[in-house]
């Protein structure tokens, strides 16, 4: 009777061992995997939210760049062409002034001639001579 005796008692011992270890050590070793499974859960949401967010700031990164370059191409496009304008106006300027010079040398010319046209007439039949000479 001895053995089963012992063994009443030990079922007893171990009930009371599981009913103590159910209410009092159980449900914070559960509560603490619940939480650590809930940050884990937060942590792969968090993971997967950036991989999305770096792919969205990758693509606006892109097209930044890409309206960047358009821009700057289209810059360089209207600085050339207004490099041209300058040059062309510098041109005409400068052809302006150069007809506008030879008229006003052309018109003094004849007064010139009249005042000093001796002095024009010996200078223009040595001219030739001396562009001959210099050959």
């Amino acid at each position: 009777m001895n053995l089963n005796l012992t063994l009443i008692g030990q079922l007893i011992a171990f009930t009371i061992f599981v009913i103590f270890c159910m209410k009092y050590v159980w449900p914070p070793i559960s509560g603490a995997l619940a939480d650590r499974q809930k940050k884990i859960a937060e942590g792969l949401d968090a993971a997967d939210k950036a991989a999305r967010d770096l792919e969205t700031a990758k693509s606006q990164i892109e097209d930044e760049l890409k309206q960047a370059r358009s821009q700057v191409t289209e810059l360089l496009e209207q600085a050339n062409k207004r490099s041209s304008q300058i040059v062309e106006e510098a041109q005409d300027k400068a052809r302006a002034e150069a007809e506008r010079s030879w008229l006003q040398h052309k018109r003094k010319l004849p007064r010139m001639l009249l005042k000093h046209g001796k002095r024009f007439a010996l200078m223009s039949l040595n001219l030739p001579l001396l562009a001959l000479s210099e050959c």
